[in-house]
């Protein structure tokens, strides 16, 4: 049978106090539930901790050796559970996301800084990665989840929606298309389209046949690429702020209405921190009320 917490709490205030009239008042307990205390740890070790006398309560041979180790297992035990209590209070925490390079450097600097606002301890680390590998980070516990589009299934990697947008057309300034009041995916085959590589440009062609006329890994590459008048490409509209950064015009794209949904990627078998649930449950709502909901109607008005 081994010491309790209660037992030992008992024994490090009677060391600190040298009296168990104190000793009971720093534990906010009775003389005699503290002096029970120490009589039941006697009894489980079978020595006594403990000698009395009329004037001071004195720790024994034993006492003095245990005193120095229960204090330090107290105050590592003390010092977890704060720990615990603001990681729940969100007084302090880390959030690791892994999300694709454009998304990285467009949508979620923007959401990490909102949050950081109204939660300034909690440390929020991204991990910028290409689109194929963010499940990889998430299998492999590099980060607490991931943010990327709709993906095949994989084995202990759960989904959750995010947000769906629809397709845009980029394209540079003083395009012919910029003086159409309406740009449909059958005008885009008539200009070299620019698209990604792997499952995203995959995807989209299973909807509408395209003839992708150079296809690159990143999306800033392909902005850059059509900055340079080398054609023109689609992507989401969260990658708007590149797109201006470029001078690049961004229209939806209709017939038909196309659209990606993007979701939140974690290990199946771990828990989400405090911090990370928060940091998830802020995001949801930071999309509810993105600018992109009113540009869409805009640009649908056009």
């Amino acid at each position: 049978m081994n010491p309790t917490l209660r037992q030992m709490r008992a024994l490090v205030a009677v060391a600190r106090t040298g009296s168990f009239t104190l000793a009971a008042e720093q534990l906010h307990v009775t003389q005699s539930a503290l002096s029970g205390q120490i009589k039941e740890l006697e009894q489980v070790l079978g020595v006594k901790v403990v000698e009395r006398n009329t004037r001071r309560a004195q720790l024994s041979e034993v006492g003095r050796e245990l005193y120095p180790l229960f204090d330090k297992m107290l105050q590592d035990l003390d010092g977890a559970m704060a720990d615990i209590a603001s990681r729940k209070a969100l007084k302090k925490g880390l959030v690791r996301v892994a999300a694709p390079q454009m998304m990285a450097c467009t949508l979620l600097p923007e959401a990490i800084a909102a949050y950081r606002a109204t939660h300034p301890e909690v440390q929020v680390k991204l991990v910028d990665c290409p689109v194929e590998n963010v499940s990889g980070r998430v299998f492999s516990g590099e980060v607490d989840f991931g943010i990327g589009p709709e993906r095949d299934p994989a084995a202990e990697i759960a989904a959750q929606l995010l947000f769906d947008m629809p397709f845009v057309l980029v394209f540079p300034s003083g395009h012919p298309l910029e003086s159409q009041g309406k740009v449909t995916w059958a005008d885009v085959e008539r200009y070299p389209l620019i698209a990604l590589q792997g499952q995203f440009t995959e995807r989209l062609l299973r909807d509408v046949p395209l003839h992708p006329f150079n296809e690159v890994t990143f999306m800033t590459t392909a902005l850059a690429m059509v900055n340079a008048g080398l054609g023109v490409a689609a992507c989401i509209p969260y990658a708007a702020p590149m797109a201006k950064l470029y001078g690049l015009q961004m229209r939806l794209l209709q017939e038909p209405e196309l659209t990606r949904r993007f979701f939140v990627y974690t290990k199946s078998t771990r828990s989400l921190s405090p911090a990370a649930e928060s940091f998830v449950a802020f995001l949801l709502q930071f999309m509810v009320g993105h600018e992109w909901n009113r540009a869409r109607a805009d640009m649908l008005a056009v």
